[in-house]
């Protein structure tokens, strides 16, 4: 069989795409919360620092560099009961630019009876012509907790760039207790620049991001509230469904992320990962 020129590069592209994915476990043996099972493919990888006292921490690393169009990544995380973990990531990921298909990430994470997880990634930066497809699935017992984070930025504006066009769609699904507590799709097309300048979507800011509390009250937001003379971006806060959300939206990565910041250490004890504070 004959394959033309398009089809061979389309074969070559594909073949050359990055693959990463991982899965694991952790648990709770007399009170201290240890690594279970783990799944390592691809460019994607995980590892443990340092034990703590009680909980568990995880560094997620990318030995791709980045992501591009037509990768994907896969993240299965599973806390069982009355185990503590925290994941964050070696440093913030670049998405690049993708005249072809998007990259794609999907991430399931799952919290057991009376278990926390905090989900804490660096930032997540757009540069001009990325494109991106991200699914993030929640599943938590009734009596679990969770902080969760996530930090976009269109652009490195320390580096004099922009992202003017792109594509990205952010897909977010929590159930806690078995029930949709919580459904949102974010979809940016096209000329995302332009729709950052309007001033009722982000008024020219490049850095957005939201934090997810659980469980949350009004209790958690007056604690956030106190805070708000820190607050050098818009920061937005609110409770219902019995957990807390916080939205921000800031001039630059590095604005953005002191504010997420402030609100995280009011709205947990737990200390934050150390490469948050690099």
């Amino acid at each position: 069989m004959q394959i033309n020129p398009p089809d061979v590069a389309s074969q070559v592209f594909a073949a050359n795409r990055a693959r990463g994915a991982v899965a694991f476990d952790v648990h709770a043996a007399e009170g201290v919360t240890r690594r279970g099972r783990l799944h390592e493919s691809g460019s994607l990888r995980v590892r443990f620092p340092s034990p703590e006292a009680a909980g568990l921490s995880a560094v997620f690393v990318n030995t791709a560099g980045g992501i591009a169009g037509g990768d994907r990544f896969d993240i299965d995380i599973a806390v069982a009961e009355a185990a503590r973990l925290t994941v964050t990531t070696a440093a913030a990921e670049k998405v690049y630019r993708s005249h072809g298909p998007s990259a794609h990430v999907g991430i399931t994470l799952k919290a057991a009876a009376r278990s926390h997880l905090a989900w804490l990634p660096q930032e997540t930066i757009l540069f001009d012509d990325a494109r991106i497809f991200r699914q993030i699935d929640i599943d938590l017992a009734a009596d679990a907790s969770l902080l969760l984070c996530e930090i976009i930025v269109f652009g490195r504006t320390a580096m004099g760039e922009s992202m003017r066009r792109g594509t990205l769609t952010d897909r977010w699904r929590m159930r806690r207790g078995g029930e949709l507590v919580f459904a949102e799709t974010v979809r940016l097309d096209g000329d995302i620049g332009g729709v950052l300048a309007k001033p009722a979507v982000a008024n020219s800011s490049v850095a957005i991001g939201t934090a997810l509390i659980v469980p949350g009250d009004e209790a958690v937001i007056a604690r956030i509230r106190e805070a708000s003379d820190l607050f050098r971006g818009e920061v937005g806060v609110s409770a219902w469904n019995g957990f807390a959300m916080a939205r921000f939206c800031a001039q630059d990565g590095a604005t953005l992320r002191a504010d997420m910041m402030t609100v995280l250490s009011r709205a947990s004890t737990s200390p934050l990962p150390r490469l948050w504070l690099n």
